[in-house]
């Protein structure tokens, strides 16, 4: 057996504190995470920019018990590639309480989509970041939408703040609901007036449009807790569209300044929806209705 690949990104908070602002409801879901190997069965790609450490499901499933949540949406992460081994191996041992947004190509066919779909899978993700490799082709991408449309997946959409707004047309012409990750990644020491955020509030006017009120330790001035400056922009994107909204944790990290604890993260939704019913509504019925949980 060949050695570990060397991590080159810190290890997550293996023992993160319970929720101490509320009380998880039955059914609240981790609408963004990741599973990360281990790399002895799920070899990371060759091309990655990271490598993370060794964070599997059986770690992931002593978080959900830690912070009382039930429900899971893995997100393939660009450090496995189009390679969704272990985000599939994760959705199978859950039993219909986790779903799956995967990274395709052109060499899928028609029956590998089918496959992911059985298991789980629900949409696809594109990066459009630039220190993880920029935006894709396009005509490939407008291809691959349509490959999935039969399926009835949604697009998630991974942006640079700055880019957002030159993104218009590109917005318009979904035939599906898409998902904005981590608030847009918008700069929280540019206000809530700044382009690419208000950019961001007008979108949620389109029915299609969701976005994820996730990644506050990106966000954050300084990366690092109790990230109040970012409350401003969640509560905003509340206010525009409380029943287009996901949360998540973005476990295990990667590439983040300091690492978070996650009961950090989970206590922060107190601050973003202060009523029980809008914490609900983002924790379960909201992931609910995207993500067809059994």
């Amino acid at each position: 057996m060949s050695p570990p690949p060397e991590r080159t990104i810190a290890a997550p908070t293996r023992s993160p504190h319970p929720p101490t602002e509320f009380v998880p409801p039955p059914g609240a879901c981790d609408a963004h995470c990741h599973v990360f190997g281990p790399a002895h069965r799920f070899p990371f790609s060759a091309d990655r920019t990271y490598t993370p450490p060794d964070s599997g499901i059986d770690d992931f499933e002593r978080l959900q018990d830690r912070l009382g949540l039930s429900r899971a949406v893995f997100v393939q992460a660009s450090c496995h590639g189009t390679d969704n081994a272990a985000m599939v191996d994760a959705l199978q041992q859950g039993d219909g309480r986790y779903a799956g947004v995967a990274m395709i190509d052109e060499s899928f066919t028609d029956r590998d989509i089918a496959a992911l779909h059985e298991v789980g899978v629900r949409g696809t993700r594109f990066n459009f970041v630039a220190h993880l490799g920029g935006a894709p082709d396009l005509d490939v991408f407008w291809r691959l939408v349509g490959r999935v449309q039969p399926f009835d997946w949604h697009i998630v959409l991974h942006f640079d703040a700055k880019d957002l707004p030159g993104y218009d047309d590109l917005l318009d012409r979904m035939p599906c609901p898409y998902v904005i990750d981590h608030m847009a990644r918008v700069p929280v020491t540019d206000g809530v007036d700044q382009p690419p955020f208000q950019a961001l509030l007008e979108l949620m006017a389109d029915e299609r449009a969701w976005v994820k009120i996730s990644g506050a330790e990106r966000l954050t001035a300084d990366g690092s807790a109790p990230y109040d400056d970012v409350v401003p922009y969640a509560r905003a994107l509340i206010a525009e569209a409380p029943d287009r909204i996901l949360w998540g944790t973005d476990w295990p990290h990667p590439n983040v300044r300091h690492m978070p604890d996650d009961g950090d993260l989970i206590d922060l939704l107190a601050a973003y929806a202060p009523d029980e019913e809008t914490r609900n509504r983002i924790l379960v019925t909201n992931p609910e209705t995207l993500y067809d949980f059994d």
